[in-house]
């Protein structure tokens, strides 16, 4: 009896209160409600996902974007994240009480922070970055304490950095880079005992870095790109967990602190461009590297471009054997490379160049296997080459430029086959060219001009299949030219000036179908100027002065642009006035002449009879073909129905589909070149039928059939389809894809030819986007479906993931994706696709095919993407960005194609933009690319 008194009493007090959390539980999530629609009513987006899902008739649960907790079903979390927001942050979302996260980072949001965010007393999280907001950093951000990320990187934010951050003692990761901040850092910061990560990169930030008194947990410290100055703090080494320390780009003075050897941590240090010294005045050593050998896990040194001076100390070769990349470019310098830094056994760039560097190159640097970039040029050093450098097998690129090494080139080089750069001019080099390097079958580039070189037989160079630079001016090499220089398709640059080469200008030469840059100038040679050269489509220099030419000059296609400096001192040449020779004497001129006027005199009548009789005669066939019009058009109706193939033709064509026939693979299958029983050679891309998705891809792919004709995209002859087999047909493109000629080692595209693909490109995606009734979106632009046919023309492919927008629609929602780094943010973040999505692929390819950077390298890591590099890193010039093949220091059209890459980068810049609507159409990029290749070319013709 007393226990169901018990029951009933509890039963009695447990009803009422139940009722009451119930009530309030759903007044408060009501009032999140309310907040949130508050928040959609004052904000716009061009897709309008807020207003068509945030509704009353759903749970504020359920709604996009809307996470809420399990216990008390309030809103915990907004994510809205690239969702293509414009409008200021209304203040209704202070309301969001139980709020831990919000994230509202990649819009379009402007103006101040609402001081209502201050209420937000459990968040945890605040993510802002990639927004255009403005004003100051609020200093009531300190209210809302327990955040651990605040996040508000790449907005407009001007002003100070406020004291106040310091009170949020739970932060861990502060990103505040690539703003507008001035003023100095608050002393405070440094006092966080759980930040990890600190970003105040690309700023204006000044005065003097804060004594780091209390960052035990602190690993990234990002304060490059400002206008810090003064003494680098010795107590930088309290911060004892960092593993990344980026100070370069500042004005940083005085000595490189001794004790960063306590950063036993430290994986990566950059303090490159600032002013900095080794030490004291007396202090000649680097002595801050002693301290480094106690960082057993570094990685990279970079303390180019900064007055160190001083010598490179024997413990060098103590450092981390972990180290991959050393820079100390322009350092001035001074004393010997010890013989100990060979130990640095796993070392894949050694920069030492343009500084004031003497004695022997050691032999000790053969010692480092896994060297791939070896740069000593510019500097004081004597001696030999050693034979030593031969072991480095894996050397890719050998820059002993500008130097005084004297003796012999090792023939042993020639056994390194990974050699793609060899430059070894303006040294004191002697004795003959070993003929060993012409087996360097992968070589790009060879540079042995000014030195004593002489050859004892003939340079042949045809095995080079690959090379796009000779330059063995200013020598002593002499006989014949000989012909096989004409097998180098590839050859971009030739320069054989300033020796005492005899004999003909091979004919062989118009076989060099890439050449831009040819001078022979200051030889011996003699007989006439081949007229097959004006077949040299792309020849922009010709030197042939002060030799023993005669006969008439070639005067059509490329030599109709050279001046008469490209003739000069001759023995016999002639022809037009404009060239500053004598015109050529020819009987032959005049007896034409005579003919040319009997026939005028004589035949004149003859033929005006011809023509009237003949137009008589296509009138009245004519008039007697009316009735067979009908039969014609059908015909021609008939070329367009796609032909037809069996399984049986195809599997003739590729010998079974055959492995050795195999292109390549692909999302849906594989693509095999095959050979059709007429002979006509085809791609044909066969697909898995056990992948998900590999039906649609072949329905995709044969409607593009359908509907989709232009020069530049790749043509579909025909598909083959049964139960269990499905391929297309596709025309063959024997240059492969744009990737491998980006990325291969053995494969160069010049500065034009980049442009014109990229040409190809946007006009194949303009008539995609412009060209047909409805647009088509094609959802994976990157550079491996980008293909190029044997004139090197561009033609887009692989619809698989394609998209055909319905009447009327501006967009369309999808669960397929593309592939990651060429993926827009809206189509990765919420499946929704536009033409502006394929706009932003082609602005990421633009920055890859011109920088060779890959949007999915390891260094585009957290926030930082391939787009926000660039757009940081454009302000310092082409030269910091691009292609180090596209631009060097001795090619005399730098500057301009340094501007051309400029253009081309803020354009890419304009197409992947954040927000959709920002990015441009592509009928403009069409019309912008082409204005700035013709200013590249007129630049170049005029320069």
């Amino acid at each position: 009896m007393n226990y169901n008194t018990c029951f009933h009493l509890l039963l009695a007090l447990f009803i009422p209160c139940s009722v009451l959390c119930l009530a309030m539980t759903v007044r408060n999530l009501n009032s999140d409600q309310f907040a949130l629609l508050e928040f959609k009513d004052r904000i716009a987006g061009p897709q309008n996902v807020l207003p068509n899902n945030w509704t009353v008739s759903t749970s504020v649960c359920n709604w996009i974007g809307v996470s809420c907790g399990i216990l008390h079903k309030r809103v915990t979390a907004l994510n809205l994240t690239s969702m293509n927001l414009r409008g200021t942050i209304p203040p209704h979302l202070g309301n969001l009480s139980f709020l831990l996260s919000l994230d509202l980072s990649s819009n379009h949001f402007y103006g101040h922070l609402p001081k209502e965010l201050g209420q937000l007393h459990r968040l945890r999280i605040l993510r802002l970055s990639y927004n255009r907001l403005n004003g100051e950093i609020p200093s009531w951000l300190w209210n809302i304490h327990r955040v651990r990320r605040l996040e508000m990187k790449n907005n407009n934010f001007i002003g100070t950095i406020p004291e106040t951050l310091a009170n949020m003692s739970n932060l861990e990761i502060l990103n505040l880079g690539l703003n507008q901040l001035s003023g100095q850092i608050p002393s405070s910061i440094f006092n966080s005992t759980m930040l990890e990560k600190i970003g105040l990169h690309d700023n204006k930030l000044e005065g003097n870095l804060p004594p780091i008194t209390n960052a035990p947990k602190l690993e990234f410290l990002f304060l490059g790109g400002n206008k810090l100055s003064g003494n680098i703090p010795y107590s930088i080494s309290n911060a004892s967990m960092l593993t990344k320390l980026d100070l370069g780009d500042n004005l940083f003075s005085g000595p490189i602190p001794k004790t960063l050897g306590n950063l036993r941590q430290l994986e990566w240090f950059r303090i490159v461009n600032n002013n900095l010294i080794t030490g004291s005045a007396t202090d000649h050593e680097w002595s801050f590297l002693s301290s480094l050998t106690n960082c057993k896990n570094l990685k990279t040194i970079g303390v180019s471009e900064n007055p160190l001076s001083g010598v490179l100390p024997t413990y060098i070769g103590n450092l981390s054997k972990s180290l991959q990349y050393f820079y100390a470019e322009d350092c001035e310098l001074q004393g010997t490379i010890p013989m100990e830094i060979g130990n640095l056994s796993n070392m894949l760039v050694l920069e030492l160049g343009y500084n004031k560097l003497s004695g022997l190159i050691p032999a000790s640097i053969g010692g480092m296997i896994n060297l791939q970039g070896l740069y000593l040029s510019s500097n004081k050093l004597g001696g030999p080459i050693p034979e030593s450098l031969c072991s480095l097998e894996r050397l890719y690129k050998m820059y002993l430029r500008l130097n005084k090494l004297h003796g012999s080139i090792p023939s042993c080089l020639g056994n390194i086959t990974s050699l793609g750069y060899l430059y070894l001019y303006s040294n004191k080099l002697s004795s003959a060219i070993p003929s060993t390097l012409w087996n360097l079958k992968d070589i790009l580039k060879i540079d042995l001009s000014s030195n004593h070189l002489h050859n004892s037989h003939a340079i042949d160079v045809g095995n080079l299949r690959s090379l796009l630079k000779l330059n063995l001016s200013r020598n002593l090499l002499t006989g014949d030219i000989l012909s096989t220089f004409g097998g180098l398709q590839t050859l971009v640059s030739l320069d054989l000036s300033n020796n005492i080469l005899h004999g003909h200008i091979p004919e062989s030469f118009d076989g060099l179908i890439s050449l831009e840059f040819l001078d022979l100038c200051n030889n011996n040679l003699s007989g006439v100027i081949p007229k097959s050269l004006e077949k040299l489509l792309y020849l922009k220099y010709f030197n042939v002065s002060f030799n023993r030419l005669e006969g008439e000059i070639p005067s059509k296609g490329c030599f109709s642009n050279f001046s008469s400096t490209s003739f000069m001192k001759n023995y016999a040449l002639c022809g037009p006035p404009r060239l500053l020779v004598p015109p050529c004497k020819n009987d032959i001129h005049k007896n034409s002449q005579m003919i040319i006027l009997h026939a005028f005199r004589y035949g004149l009548p003859t033929i005006g009879i011809v023509v009237v009789l003949t137009v008589l005669t296509i009138m009245y066939r004519r008039c007697q073909r009316r009735s067979t019009t009908l039969p014609i058009k059908d015909d021609l109706l008939s070329l367009k129905t796609p032909r037809r193939i069996s399984h049986a033709e195809l599997s003739r064509a590729t010998n079974g589909f055959e492995e050795s026939n195999m292109l390549g693979s692909g999302s849906f299958g594989y693509v095999y070149k095959g050979r059709l029983s007429d002979g006509m050679e085809v791609a044909i891309k066969v697909f898995n039928l056990q992948t998900e998705g590999a039906f649609r891809s072949f329905d995709i792919e044969c409607d593009a059939m359908r509907n989709i004709v232009h020069r530049n995209i790749v043509k579909v002859i025909t598909c083959c389809s049964s139960v269990d087999f499905k391929a297309l047909v596709l025309d063959y493109m024997s240059n492969g894809n744009l990737e491998k000629w980006l990325h291969s080692e053995i494969c160069f595209l010049d500065i034009i030819q980049r442009v014109d693909i990229m040409i190809d490109v946007a006009g194949a995606i303009e008539h995609l986007h412009n060209g047909h009734p409805t647009p088509i979106i094609h959802c994976d632009i990157k550079p491996r479906n980008i293909l190029l046919d044997e004139d090197m023309v561009a033609h887009v492919g692989d619809f698989g993931v394609a998209k055909l927008l319905g009447e009327g629609e501006v967009m369309k929602q999808t669960m397929t994706l593309a592939t990651i780094g060429y993926m827009a943010q809206e189509f990765g973040s919420a499946g929704i696709v536009s033409i502006k999505s394929d706009v932003y692929s082609y602005g990421i390819v633009l920055i890859e095919t011109f920088t060779k950077k890959k949007p999915t390298d390891n260094v585009f890591v957290e926030e930082e993407s391939i787009r926000h590099w660039m757009e940081r890193s454009l302000p310092k010039g082409a030269i910091e960005i691009a292609d180090v093949d596209l631009l060097r220091r001795e090619d005399e059209y730098m500057v301009v194609k340094a501007n051309c890459i400029s253009s081309i980068m803020e354009l890419a810049l304009n197409c992947s933009a954040e927000l959709p609507e920002e990015r441009k159409d592509m009928k403009d990029v069409v019309v912008e690319l082409k204005k700035i290749k013709q200013r590249l070319l007129n630049n170049i013709q005029h320069f």
